[in-house]
């Protein structure tokens, strides 16, 4: 199959990192299913969209299911959805952690399940996730603490499923952005956010992107985390 008939499934698509990776894949010349709750059939028949939560089982099969039906395979699967919040430890609750769990955890789990055997089946696949880099560098300024709770679990995971999966043509990474102009940081935090990064400014959203058609194009990658975080992992 050549590189223009490849096909990506991309979760979290409406909006923000998600929207931005899809039409990264266009441009690769990848077909896409997209998914998220709000989703919407884009004006491009290279893009199929499958609405659903991400945290029912039936939405995986679905997203699934459209891949194979309609084009016989799934290429990469970029686990991109997911919440975050940041405050103090004492202020989150439980319905907090139920929701990060559901969400982060849950919902990766029944689509990277799913997307597993038809890979094997195809002779190999790629799958990334989108993590953070607060989980290795943590910033005082941004105190997420059970929200790390599950983005490091999507980082440990991915080095175990790296492993595990090497030797069936399977490659296994994670993208962990740094603080990105995204609806998570209004305009007017730019300056002072920015100033959390050695090089002095916010990430772009296409700077996320980048990293993952990196990890795309590098068929000698895997178990890796690459931070995308204006130097932030390396020190201040």
């Amino acid at each position: 199959m050549s590189s223009a008939q490849k096909v990506a499934v991309v979760t979290g698509a409406s909006q923000g990192f998600g929207a931005a990776i899809v039409a990264g894949y266009r441009k690769q010349g990848w077909t896409v299913v997209a998914t998220a709750r709000s989703v919407r059939e884009a004006n491009d028949a290279g893009v199929v969209a499958v609405p659903g939560d991400i945290t029912d089982p039936a939405t995986a099969r679905r997203v699934v299911d459209t891949a194979i039906d309609r084009f016989g395979r799934v290429d990469t699967l970029v686990n991109n959805a997911g919440v975050f919040d940041a405050k103090p430890f004492t202020d989150f609750t439980f319905a907090d952690f139920t929701r990060f769990v559901e969400v982060n955890l849950a919902g990766w789990f029944h689509l990277t399940q799913q997307v597993v055997p038809p890979m094997l089946a195809q002779g190999g696949g790629h799958i990334v996730q989108i993590t953070t880099s607060l989980v290795e560098h943590p910033l005082s300024a941004v105190p997420a603490s059970v929200a790390m709770l599950t983005k490091g679990g999507l980082q440990a995971v991915t080095k175990s499923l790296a492993v595990e999966y090497a030797g069936r043509g399977i490659r296994v990474n994670a993208v962990a952005p740094g603080i990105h102009k995204t609806a998570l940081n209004p305009p007017e935090t730019y300056a002072e956010r920015g100033g959390l990064h050695p090089v002095g400014r916010m990430g772009e959203i296409s700077d996320v992107v980048n990293g993952v058609l990196y990890l795309e194009n590098a068929p000698f990658v895997t178990g890796e985390i690459l931070n995308v975080n204006g130097g932030q992992s390396a020190g201040h």
